[in-house]
């Protein structure tokens, strides 16, 4: 994918090359939270372990991605499309970092875990948890393919799992106050 006509070859270049990491970056965004919620699911330590390890390369991503973008910046003075191209990468990237960090705290709560008995997640998070996947997927999907329609249907995503979230912490918060024994 190249910027707008009359565009540099250099910037294009550079920009593919923005855009090549952060689906890199993406794509380990996707494994990292498939491994976290796995390490959930079966209270595996090891699992939760490589979450933490995964999340220092989507880091290190996002820091090379950072530099890279201010680099293009500084010394490329990139047109109005150009700029809003890298700019949106580098948002992009943010985004992706939280992933990672989201999935950290996923392995960290796994451990944390492990030395209290099974209790059953409300029945909501299945669905919080399968529309997080999705929306992510479409998310990458809808960059990679400069895809207008997908990018909507992610934003109405973001609906549907605040609506799930909140559906979550609802089941919880009945489940505690009607077995506080589950809520330790």
């Amino acid at each position: 994918m190249t910027g707008q006509e009359g565009s540099h070859p250099l910037m294009d270049k550079r920009l593919d090359g923005l855009r090549e990491r952060l689906l890199r970056m993406g794509g380990l965004a996707e494994s990292i939270l498939e491994k976290a919620l796995q390490s959930l699911a079966d209270r595996d330590a090891e699992l939760a372990a490589q979450v933490k390890e995964d999340d220092l390369a989507i880091d290190r991503l996002d820091v090379e991605i950072d530099q890279a973008v201010l680099e293009l910046i500084a010394l490329q003075a990139p047109v109005a499309d150009d700029l809003r191209q890298a700019l949106a990468i580098k948002v992009a990237a943010v985004d992706l970092e939280r992933v990672g960090d989201l999935a950290r705290d996923i392995a960290d709560s796994t451990v944390a875990l492990l030395e209290r008995p099974l209790v059953q997640p409300p029945a909501a998070f299945a669905d919080l948890v399968e529309e997080s996947r999705r929306s992510l997927s479409a998310a990458l999907t809808a960059f990679a393919d400069a895809d207008a329609d997908k990018a909507r249907w992610v934003l109405q995503s973001d609906d549907r799992i605040d609506d799930d979230e909140a559906l979550v912490i609802r089941e919880s918060l009945q489940r505690i106050r009607t077995e506080p024994e589950s809520s330790e």
